[in-house]
């Protein structure tokens, strides 16, 4: 059974604006305090069916510009002891599923850090549709999935002196994406 879409948004494809959309990170640290950190989201498209169930998001990041207040530990996760960014430039995400149950939408999907693909669930939800002062349809969403590094062949650490390790497995990612409707012509 077909499910409707969300009220405000129309079927069509809409292309992720980088320059308004924001892929975030945390991880546990010290097993005390978060560390938090960007990453660009550099492209993407988000295709709404006419209904829920037809619809799909792709999105490529750049592994290389991730962002954590900190030059020093942005060179470290960018080697290869964490995600090998020369060798691994691009994360990716691929749709497999799209749900809506309520306001929550689910997103299925392949994703790819580090060269390795594996399924993840996006939870989030559509924030709405608004007419920029440019006369672009922009469609908001946002959502969230949570990773174990390790899944990815992101491995390294160091044991604290107290027991434990300095870098924890989960990592939360948070994404605020803001589409622009593309215009027949």
């Amino acid at each position: 059974m077909a499910t409707a879409l969300p009220a405000g948004i129309t079927a069509g494809t809409y292309d992720i604006d980088p320059s308004h959309s924001t892929a975030a990170f945390s991880v546990r640290h010290a097993g005390i305090a978060k560390v938090r950190g960007t990453i660009d989201l550099t492209a993407g498209t988000i295709t709404v069916g006419e209904d829920v169930e037809s619809s799909g998001v792709t999105a490529e990041l750049d592994a290389k510009s991730v962002n954590t207040g900190d030059s020093g530990r942005d060179q470290h996760l960018t080697s290869a002891d964490f995600w090998g960014a020369e060798e691994n430039p691009a994360w990716s995400f691929r749709s497999t599923g799209v749900a809506l149950a309520g306001d929550d939408i689910t997103v299925t999907g392949d994703l790819t850090i580090n060269g390795i693909s594996k399924a993840v669930e996006l939870k989030g939800e559509f924030t709405g549709t608004a007419k920029d002062p440019f006369g672009n349809q922009r469609a908001g969403f946002e959502a969230a999935t949570e990773i174990n590094r390790k899944d990815f062949g992101i491995t390294w650490n160091a044991p604290l002196e107290a027991g434990g390790f300095l870098v924890g497995e989960t990592v939360k990612i948070t994404l605020d994406v803001s589409a622009i409707a593309k215009t027949e012509g």
